[in-house]
């Protein structure tokens, strides 16, 4: 009745109309009926700079709301929105995942009863066939039984599991238990998110270019301009300009153009910065510029024209840039027999130009579901997949994958949803984990080959009579300490990556 009033989201019914202020998480997918604004819609779809969105256009539960007010009319209850999707996504997902059963324990469900039977069979066969010693018989079934006992091969696998889990920890590679770990080593293809995984997941500024005036004296009034801004935009020219040591003069009479940019004085002097449309409106830009521009998209980055005084003064072009790490860390990787592929709700052209520069393919403007079937299709033509994410709309495919790793820095979501989690958000840390992996099943298998090798030798050499109870009894022993012993060498493991890098 043309009044407004704060409901519960799950109570929004489709056609309703909400009113999304400026910082405002919008509470269901819907459509835009008034108001022109900038939406975030990295945790939705991983676009790293804020979507202009206007009357008529789409926006989805979760995002954010960063400019104006706008009126939303619901298109989808919350029982069926966006997010909701994604839950029921993770859901499916994690039920279709069978559990890991470990060799150890279907091995022992058979090396036990066939021990014990093979005891008895020792110590009342030969006195009641072949007309045997009681006493001397029983003694080797005796012997046999405690050769037989399991402690050293129960505790090879977990032994090595715990250390191997502990020096991952220490490193900031958190895993989710022992059949993670193991199937770690397995996995022959990795799915990357871009956004926050293979990049800083914030723009910085790349280009700087100056018409008639200085690179520095550009990258001051453009600062000045966006002094007190929070749009990822804004931040980057702010972070440029702090690490380059620029001075920044006050501005005055300065205020947003919803859409368009940013004006005001510096120094006296009318200052206009925004995209090169609007820019274009307020100054001729020649065609060497436009070019520039141009180039500058073809790039995947996003332009800031500065005007001053009615005319260009600059061009500044800002993209989320890979991590320091990245080329090394996918280097790493298909070293390991790791094949990497990008998956990402970014655009195409900014999706394109960073896979290209990281040699890689992409999959780009996808939605959750989207990463999901894309990890299904690489599960079905054989592949051991891993899911690397950090944002909601990567949890049905971090859930899918054989294994799901979280970047740190992440969302809930998705640190809940994966069985890992890089802490530290190095690329190279995936090939880490993979050789933390393989290490661990490697010292396990030395292991059981110890424990059930000196079982086998000390088992035949007390059956002809060279051994007895007491060396059975120090075999016994000395298995259990030696495979121990083994794994905890794994505490002391360094990933190779990190010792050449430092």
């Amino acid at each position: 009745d043309g009044a407004v009033a704060e409901v519960p989201a799950e109570s929004l019914a489709v056609g309703t109309v909400t009113l999304v202020r400026p910082g405002d998480r919008i509470a269901a997918d819907g459509a835009i009926v008034e108001g022109d604004s900038a939406i975030d819609e990295a945790p939705v779809t991983g676009e790293s700079v804020p979507v202009r969105k206007k009357a008529g256009d789409a926006v989805f539960a979760g995002t954010i709301n960063t400019d104006t007010v706008l009126r939303v009319k619901v298109t989808a209850a919350a029982a069926d929105n966006t997010i909701a999707r994604v839950v029921k996504l993770v859901e499916e997902a994690q039920e279709s995942k069978a559990p890991t059963e470990r060799f150890i324990d279907r091995f022992s469900r058979v090396y036990t009863p066939g021990v014990l039977a093979l005891g008895a069979l020792v110590a009342v066969l030969p006195p009641l066939v072949a007309g045997g010693g009681w006493s001397e018989w029983i003694y080797k079934g005796l012997a046999i039984l405690l050769i037989g006992c399991p402690c050293a091969l129960v505790i090879s696998t977990p032994a090595a599991i715990a250390a191997a889990l502990s020096a991952g920890a220490r490193r900031g590679l958190l895993i989710k238990g022992g059949a993670v770990l193991e199937a770690l080593g397995s996995i022959n293809a990795i799915a990357l998110d871009k956004t926050g995984t293979l990049t800083e997941g914030k723009p910085k500024v790349t280009d700087i270019v100056a018409v008639e005036h200085s690179e520095a004296n550009v990258l001051s009034m453009a600062a000045a301009l966006e002094t007190g801004s929070s749009h990822p935009l804004a931040l980057a020219i702010l972070d440029k300009a702090k690490a380059d040591k620029v001075p920044v003069p006050p501005a005055s009479e300065a205020f947003a153009l919803g859409g368009k940019g940013v004006a005001g004085k510096v120094g006296g002097k009318e200052l206009f910065l925004g995209s090169p449309a609007a820019a274009g409106e307020r100054a001729a830009l020649p065609a060497e510029q436009l070019a520039r521009i141009a180039a500058f998209n073809d790039e995947g980055k996003s332009v800031s024209v500065l005007i001053a005084a009615s005319a260009p003064a600059g061009i500044i072009a800002m993209r989320d840039e890979p991590r320091a790490d990245a080329q090394a860390g996918l280097a790493a990787l298909r070293q390991a027999g790791v094949e990497p592929v990008m998956l990402t709700g970014d655009n195409r052209r900014t999706a394109a130009a960073i896979a290209k520069g990281l040699g890689l393919p992409v999959h780009a403007e996808m939605l959750p579901q989207d990463k999901q079937r894309v990890v299904r299709e690489l599960q079905a033509s054989g592949k051991k997949v891993a899911k690397v994410g950090d944002g909601i709309n990567d949890a049905p495919a971090l859930a899918a994958a054989d294994v799901g790793i979280a970047m740190g820095g992440g969302t809930d979501v998705a640190l809940e949803t994966a069985d890992a989690a890089v802490l530290h958000g190095r690329v190279g840390d995936l090939a880490a984990m993979v050789e933390l992996s393989r290490r661990a099943l490697s010292n396990i298998h030395q292991n059981i080959t110890v424990a059930l090798g000196l079982k086998v030798v000390f088992l035949v050499t007390t059956i002809v009579g060279i051994t007895g109870l007491w060396p059975a009894i120090l075999a016994d022993t000395g298995a259990t300490v030696l495979v121990t012993a083994n794994a905890m060498r794994l505490l002391a493991w360094r990933p190779r990556a990190l010792v050449k890098a430092g």
